[in-house]
């Protein structure tokens, strides 16, 4: 019986795949300028940064140590006597019991913009014509809006007009004493920023996940539980922002006052009272040693509020 020869073909190991050509390092003017392309973008800003903002301060903290009238061309260095000058005149921080009034006011603008961002990241209806009302007043400058409020509060004004059609004679000066002036010119600053604010807490509800409201529904959470243990925790670095811009603000109030009473009943601030003391009575080397005293206050209490409040990741899922 002949023999017969079977055939197996033998597998073969598969070729390997070609190594990719290795890429050759671009040359050195290439990557040279690769690495600068970044700084000549930010080559403007930072020029204009440094020369209306670090120059500035230089040159203040320079003239902090002199007795310089704002006009000579000659000043004296006399050490540190302004700041022994600020220090030893009660007066010239009594200005910071004015800055309690913006600091309550500030407050109450925080819980306004965030209670109305809270209630316009849900669907309302008309919610956009809602928001651009609340953004608005922000849009406006501040020496029209202070001129428009000269006008609101005087004897006969728009206010008592209004207060008249409603049955209510008033026969006050609401700029003519100190509280009622104070009070007066804090609620136009929680009429002006309540905006910025309400915008950035608007943001910050804004990118919170919607899963997380879904799941909550589901799970029968009302809007106050829905706010209390998703909207407030996701919002905590955007609303300690809002602090530390609330205080620093209330601290450097100038524009409203300064136009609106020129700090006359009571309602000088520390700014007003800095530029009095550099334009009115020539005094610029002690007007900027009071300038670099408010600098330092507002840092002291910005580093007070971060510790106090530090700045932790916010984790929701």
């Amino acid at each position: 019986m002949p023999a017969t020869h079977t055939t197996e073909k033998v597998a073969r190991p598969p070729s390997a795949a070609p190594r990719p050509p290795v890429p050759r390092p671009a040359p050195r003017s290439v990557r040279l300028w690769r690495g600068l392309t970044p700084w000549l973008f930010l080559a403007a800003p930072l020029a204009l940064l440094v020369a209306f903002t670090y120059a500035p301060v230089v040159n203040m903290l320079a003239y902090s140590f002199t007795d310089w009238d704002g006009v000579s061309p000659e000043l004296s260095y006399i050490g540190a006597d302004n700041y022994v000058e600020i220090f030893t005149r009660p007066e010239l921080f009594q200005v910071f019991f004015v800055s309690g009034y913006y600091l309550a006011a500030s407050a109450v603008q925080i819980a306004l913009a965030l209670y109305f961002a809270t209630v316009l990241s849900f669907n309302v209806r008309f919610r956009n014509f809602y928001k651009g009302v609340l953004f608005f007043p922000y849009l406006i400058n501040g020496v029209a809006i202070g001129f428009v409020f000269l006008y609101f509060f005087q004897d006969g004004g728009t206010l008592d007009s209004v207060l008249a059609l409603v049955g209510y004679e008033s026969d006050r000066a609401w700029l003519g004493t100190s509280t009622s002036a104070n009070i007066s010119l804090a609620s136009v600053s929680v009429w002006r920023y309540l905006g910025l604010n309400f915008v950035l807490f608007l943001g910050a509800i804004q990118s919170i996940p919607g899963e997380l409201y879904e799941a909550a529904e589901l799970d029968g959470a009302s809007r106050w539980h829905q706010f209390r243990y998703i909207i407030a925790p996701g919002i905590k670095p955007v609303l300690s922002l809002s602090v530390i811009l609330s205080i620093s603000g209330s601290l450097s109030v100038f524009e409203i006052p300064y136009i609106m009473t020129g700090g006359a009943t009571g309602t000088e601030t520390f700014v007003i009272q800095t530029t009095d003391l550099a334009f009115r009575f020539n005094k610029t080397g002690l007007a900027s040693a009071a300038a670099v005293v408010l600098l330092l206050i507002i840092l002291a209490m910005t580093w007070v509020q971060r510790r106090l409040v530090p700045d932790d990741k916010v984790d929701l899922t």
